[in-house]
């Protein structure tokens, strides 16, 4: 009944060197992969839709919606274009009982954001909420998304970052 595309990858180079192959791996799957693994479930997403909305949830970033200083080319479009094809294909899908939406998260310690892991202290000074994000932080955006209180949102993309967002603007 609920799909999350998580999966994400990031690459960082000088703009001068940044390698063809680290944009197509990025886009790939950070763009790419949600479209075709919901169009993939679409079938199964629209029999759970029959009796209360089914739900895509796609795991955008922050740096879909705000510039971030490091040089990540293909990650910062791979976020961007992810958060617009939520829109899309959320249109689309509600029309068969499919909830689409996107979550942007900031600064959450992971396997991806290991300096947020590794330098939390150092990191939570840049953020104006004072800390990083938790998973209690990103349970509560995908609850509140896959749950009934989450049942009129179509194509919204709530940004969890602690302020990091309006700090960059």
């Amino acid at each position: 009944d609920i799909l999350v595309n998580n999966a994400g990858a990031a690459w960082g180079a000088p703009f001068d060197e940044f390698p063809e192959i680290g944009w197509d791996k990025v886009v790939d799957l950070n763009l790419k992969s949600p479209f075709f693994l919901t169009q993939a479930l679409a079938a199964p997403l629209r029999a759970a839709g029959q009796t209360r909305p089914a739900r895509v949830i796609n795991i955008a970033w922050i740096d879909g919606v705000s510039v971030n200083p490091m040089e990540t080319y293909s990650y910062a479009a791979s976020k961007a274009g992810l958060i617009p094809l939520t829109r899309r294909m959320a249109l689309r899908l509600v029309k068969d009982n499919i909830l689409v939406s996107a979550i942007a998260p900031g600064a959450l310690a992971s396997d991806m954001n290991r300096d947020a892991r590794d330098h939390g202290d150092e990191v939570a000074r840049r953020v104006p909420a004072g800390r990083v994000g938790t998973d209690d932080d990103m349970a509560g955006a995908s609850i509140y998304l896959a749950s009934r209180a989450g049942d009129y949102v179509v194509g919204s993309t709530p940004v969890v970052d602690g302020g990091v967002t309006h700090a960059r603007s």
